[in-house]
């Protein structure tokens, strides 16, 4: 596990492999040995490098005896999902609908230009309304469905680019 820590403001990559005693450490490119022990909910008890202390956390912050020390923990494996969904913005987005229905109502038209979140299509379905919104903004690139037409759960009603 690898984990970007900024610890009083200064940034630390931490690796972390569970060993045969303990955890096998590598902070900054240096090997560290950590062995601990669940105290409480909020509370270590910590060896490292053969050094013995506590650790108690209290939001985003550490005690380690009197020292209070400001903590922030990435996983920088999360950045990846975070590009690809800035990535997957970019292009054409399809607006599907999320039960069968019928449609009953256009609020945009081919070529409008709409906001995140803003209403597209209201779908009926058992006298219950959905209003099929745009993911991002963007403009109407293709309406593929017309009132009063029918539409399966999944079924592809209009490309948002």
């Amino acid at each position: 596990m690898l984990y970007d820590v900024v610890l009083d403001g200064e940034t630390h990559r931490l690796e972390l492999k569970p060993g045969e005693s303990g955890w096998s450490c590598r902070l900054d490119d240096k090997d560290v040995h950590v062995d601990c022990a669940l105290m409480g909910s909020d509370m270590l008890s910590v060896i490292l490098d053969g050094k013995s202390c506590q650790l108690r956390r209290a939001g985003n912050q550490i005690f380690i005896g009197d020292r209070m020390y400001e903590v922030s923990v990435a996983d920088p494996r999360s950045w990846r999902g975070r590009r690809a969904a800035s990535i997957a913005d970019s292009g054409a987005r399809k607006l599907a609908s999320s039960m069968p229905g019928k449609v009953v109502r256009l609020l945009a038209a081919e070529g409008d230009a709409i906001d995140e979140g803003q209403g597209v299509i209201v779908v009926e379905a058992m006298k219950m309304q959905n209003e099929i919104r745009s993911p991002k903004p963007g403009i109407i690139k293709k309406l593929l469905v017309r009132e009063g037409m029918n539409v399966n759960a999944g079924e592809v009603l209009a490309l948002v680019e």
